[in-house]
Order: structure tokens, then C-alpha cells, then sequence
């Protein structure tokens, strides 16, 4: 592990989703214009928490936040795929490869803690309401997000120092549209095995503490919605399943990417572009679509910036 600065291969080549012309004309269009929705929904989202003093409030501070990481993840590999699909030669340099890796790791991370942190935030309004302005005060919030960073980081940190150090002497072949962790270590010229195992336990640790966390949280929601009164008990669910739609969507191809993979190459394949296409652009929709306050905050968004005689409204 010592050797890998004297690695020959500087950079690597990827295969990318199909090889049929029609098909990648396709995939083109649509993943273009799936990436603009992408970026013009999630920064419409965090327009309206900016703007909106009605959204003044952590639930949707956190969801601003979230959007952030969710434009942040798909655009770590999108436009390069996007890119690459017209592109006869798909390559990418060494250092372009590991920083997709790391930044990967470090969004995926971040993006837990804070689904996490968001159940946090259900929990408390729903279960301690009279608490709620005490416990999740402004400071509290941020602290909460700095910490979603914080593990993020180090996350990415632990993997990205293993994989720089590797020996990278001969096939340079990724059958992938990115640089996908468990792909490139197939690549190294070393036995790999031991190591797949410790980087899946260290995703693992990550993944099933938040998850179990998550599943801890709306639990202790869903109990306390059972007892409540029926209308009251109908807005919590609302909510609480706008959450867990969008747990389930990131969880779900990211625990089987990373922590129990498939090994199966069209499913690898079919779940990446599923975690870093599809996911950032159904969060977005799900919000706002299940949220009666988005909804209200984007009519107010639209009478304010279109009214042409210049009225406010309330």
C-alpha cells in the first residue's frame, strides 16, 4: 500500500451506461433535462426558506439544507455523465476519479446525518411540542448541521486516504458512468479483499447507525401520532411520510451500493443512476407537492414577483 505513488495508470476509462447510439441519444436528452429540474428545484426550494418568513422555521431550515446536498450530490457525477454520453473516448484523470469518490462519500454522509437530524426535528414537535422553541433553537440547528458536515468529512476522509495509496498498474477499465468505490478497488494490483470488507464495514457503521437512528425516531413519531387526536395525528403523518418517502428512496440504493452490494452489473448500474439522478429530483417534488406550506409560499412567491401594480402580500 506503500507503492502508490509509483502507480502507472493516470487516468481511467469509463464505460458508461449503454453502447447503442439511439439509446445514448435518449439518455442524453433525458438526463439533461431530468439535471435542470434537478438544480431548478432544489434552488426554488431554497429560495423560498430564504425568503419566506413563514418558512423561518428548523423544519425548513433543514430542508434547505437538504436541498443543498441533493444538488450538490447530483452534480458531482451528472454533468460528466451527461457529458461523457456524446463522447466517443469516456475518461477521467486519476485525481478527477478520487475526488468523485471522496466527494461521494463526504455528500452521502452529510446527507444522512441530516435525514437523521430531520427526524430529529419531527420527534421533538410532534412528541414534545411545548419544548419544541427551547430544544431547536437557532444554535442548536446549526450545531446539528455543522455536525452532519463534520461526519461527512471524515467519512470521506477514511475512505479516500485508503484508495490514493493503492497500486494502480494495469487495467483501467470502469464499467460505470463514475468512479464508484467498489469498482476502482477491483482495479488495484494488490488482493483486495480484505480491504472491500473494511470499507463496506466503515459504510456500514455510517449507514445502519443513521438508519436505525432514523428508525428509532418515527417509531417513537408514529406511537405518539397513534395516541394523539385525529387531526392532529393526520398532519404529523403527512409530514412524518414526506420523510420516510425520502429515506426510503436514499437508503434503499445506497445500503446495497455500498454496504451489501449486489455484484450484479445492470443493477449496480441501475441503482447509481437511481442515487444520484432520480433521488435529488424527487426530494424536491415530494416537499413540495406533500407540503401545504411550500405550497402557500410559492403562491405568495409568485403574487409578490408577478403582481405588475408591485402589491405585498401577507
Amino acid at each position: 500500500m506503500d507503492h502508490g505513488n509509483e502507480s502507472a495508470v493516470s487516468e481511467f476509462v469509463l464505460l458508461g451506461l449503454c453502447h447503442t447510439w439511439n439509446i445514448q441519444i435518449l439518455l442524453f436528452v433525458i438526463f439533461l433535462i431530468t439535471y435542470i429540474f434537478i438544480i431548478s428545484g432544489n434552488i426554488a426550494i431554497m429560495t423560498l426558506v430564504i425568503t419566506d418568513s413563514h418558512l423561518h422555521s428548523p423544519m425548513y431550515f433543514f430542508l434547505a439544507n437538504l436541498s443543498f446536498v441533493d444538488m450538490w450530490l447530483s452534480s458531482n457525477t451528472t454533468p460528466k455523465m451527461i457529458a461523457d454520453i456524446l463522447r466517443e473516448n469516456k475518461t477521467i484523470s486519476f485525481g478527477g476519479c478520487m475526488s468523485q469518490i471522496f466527494f461521494s462519500h463526504f455528500i452521502a454522509g452529510l446527507e444522512m446525518v441530516i435525514l437523521v437530524i430531520m427526524a430529529y426535528d419531527r420527534y421533538v414537535a410532534i412528541c414534545k411540542p411545548l419544548h419544541y422553541s427551547t430544544v431547536m433553537n437557532l444554535q442548536k440547528c446549526i450545531g446539528l448541521v455543522l455536525t452532519g458536515w463534520t461526519v461527512g468529512f471524515v467519512h470521506a476522509v477514511s475512505q479516500i486516504i485508503v484508495l490514493v495509496q493503492l497500486p494502480f498498474c494495469g487495467p483501467r477499465e470502469i464499467d460505470s458512468f463514475f468512479c464508484d468505490r467498489p469498482l476502482v478497488i477491483n482495479l488495484a494490483c494488490m488482493d483486495s479483499s480484505n480491504l472491500k470488507i473494511l470499507m463496506n464495514v466503515d459504510c456500514g457503521v455510517v449507514a445502519v447507525t443513521c438508519f436505525i437512528l432514523l428508525l428509532i425516531s418515527y417509531t417513537y413519531i408514529l406511537l405518539n401520532v397513534h395516541r394523539s387526536s385525529k387531526t392532529g395525528a393526520s398532519k404529523a403523518l403527512s409530514t412524518c411520510t414526506a420523510h420516510i418517502t425520502v429515506v426510503v428512496l436514499f437508503f434503499g440504493p445506497c445500503l446495497f451500493i455500498y454496504v451489501w452490494p449486489l455484484n450484479i452489473t445492470w443493477m449496480d448500474k441501475f441503482l447509481a443512476v437511481f442515487y444520484s439522478v432520480i433521488t435529488p429530483l424527487l426530494n424536491p417534488i415530494i416537499y413540495t407537492l406533500r407540503n401545504k406550506e411550500m405550497k402557500n409560499a410559492m403562491k405568495r412567491f409568485r403574487r409578490y414577483y408577478m403582481d405588475p401594480k408591485g402589491n405585498t402580500y401577507c
